[in-house]
């Protein structure tokens, strides 16, 4: 047990040290951090070093690996929890049918192809049947990541034009549709006790029936006694857990509980000041420690030495459906809602965006079964590479232009607008610490 606890935090402090170190690389080359930490698991898993020096060697990793996963699964919760706070319906306000559009068409035509494209793979890559297999590869390739979208706005100044907030109102409401069409294959398709599926909508009444309003009062205090923010991120902490273990216990997987309970999360109600400390300090607590050990985890699975001749060839195959499917999609969406052509080809390039909410899903996919280890690597570096081809498809077509007055920047002559809650002013840095 002794030499256990000691691997366990010698594996941390160097999963720690290489995420960062690939981390700051990855921002030096203006991409997310997300791709660097990802990276991070592969030279830490078995694709570089396995034939050199591995960790492995110095570190027993099947004895600490389930220590790490139950880590970062915590790391995890905490940020789905962040992401369904983040999902405030107050983000459609200015841009409403313009992101309506586009959040269809990025859904619709990618779920479309993603299903087709499955269907040759699913012999060899559908560990629980083809159906299930062939319904997630629909829902991950029509995934675009609202988290790491927010900070490639920021990193690109395009978080105040027209076409930066339309991509992020769409891109939320893209996500909460794929993770509900996520929920509804894993329910369908997963083995668990049918019987506990009855619970949910006893689940989601106690959620915005007592839930909810017991969260707006401890946010708001009794009185003229200011509540204790330290105290109220321990007991919303608490029930974000309880959240986890609920859904766990229904069948479902626990990121649903822990997005559901920050989408449930009153957000009138609180005090400003104190719902800011609260929120922050439970991102804090996901994003700078706990989250890149779960990507540096999930990149451990990625094993591209065993790539053969037809691995390649479902990357290329996966890789093009889900790129032209994605901008084609939104870019239908976005003509459809009226938008000027290059405000429409930027917003069909920022939807393409996948990066953590992909790699998320894809995860979450290879713990219930849906696809196996194979898949799974060739659908993370496919997450990866539409991740890392946003910002140069931006700067080749000429679609970033800050400060030339041009179309994406006047946008509809609005100001700059809630494109990620509303929070902007009040929460400046939020939805761009994570990248």
């Amino acid at each position: 047990m002794g030499n256990q606890t000691a691997y366990f935090f010698l594996a941390l402090a160097l999963v720690l040290g290489v995420a960062r170190l690939c981390a700051a690389g990855s921002r030096r080359l203006g991409q997310p951090a997300v791709v660097g930490e990802i990276v991070a698991g592969v030279l830490l898993g078995s694709t570089l070093l396995s034939h050199t020096w591995s960790w492995r060697d110095a570190v027993p990793y099947d004895q600490v690996q389930p220590l790490l996963g139950a880590l970062a699964n915590v790391g995890l919760a905490l940020f789905m929890f962040v992401i369904g706070y983040e999902m405030d319906p107050a983000f459609l306000r200015g841009s409403g049918r313009s992101a309506l559009c586009v959040a269809t068409g990025s859904v619709l035509l990618p779920l479309a192809g993603g299903c087709l494209a499955a269907l040759p793979f699913a012999a060899d890559h559908a560990p629980s049947g083809a159906p299930g297999f062939v319904l997630f590869t629909g829902v991950a390739l029509s995934v675009t990541a609202f988290p790491v979208l927010a900070r490639i706005l920021a990193d690109q100044r395009l978080n105040h034009t027209s076409a930066g907030r339309i991509a992020m109102a769409a891109a939320g409401v893209n996500d909460l549709v794929a993770w509900a069409c996520l929920a509804v294959v894993a329910a369908l398709f997963t083995s668990t006790q049918s019987w506990h599926m009855a619970f949910v909508p006893l689940y989601l009444a106690l959620l915005i029936g007592v839930v909810r309003p017991l969260a707006a009062r401890l946010l708001r205090g009794r009185g003229a006694g200011a509540p204790d923010p330290a105290a109220a991120v321990v007991v919303m902490a608490a029930g974000l857990m309880a959240s986890c273990a609920a859904t766990e216990w229904l069948g479902i997987h626990f990121v649903f509980g822990a997005f559901a309970f920050g989408a449930v999360m009153p957000r009138e109600d609180a005090g400003e000041r104190l719902r800011v400390s609260v929120m922050d300090g439970l991102e804090k607590s996901a994003t700078q420690i706990l989250l890149p050990v779960y990507f540096v985890v999930a990149g451990t699975r990625v094993d591209l030495t065993t790539f053969r001749a037809a691995h390649l060839g479902g990357l290329a195959v996966m890789l093009a459906v889900a790129v032209v499917t994605k901008m084609a999609g939104a870019g239908f969406g976005a003509a459809a809602a009226g938008l000027p052509r290059r405000e429409a080809k930027t917003v069909a390039v920022l939807m393409n965006t996948r990066g953590l909410t992909e790699i998320v899903i894809l995860t979450v996919g290879l713990q219930l079964h849906f696809i196996d280890q194979a898949f799974y690597s060739i659908l993370v570096v496919m997450a990866v590479l539409t991740t890392v081809m946003t910002g140069p498809l931006l700067h080749s077509g000429g679609l970033v232009t800050v400060g030339d007055g041009g179309p994406a920047e006047r946008g509809t002559g609005r100001g700059p607008g809630p494109a990620a809650g509303g929070r902007e002013a009040s929460r400046p840095a939020h939805q761009e610490k994570r990248s």
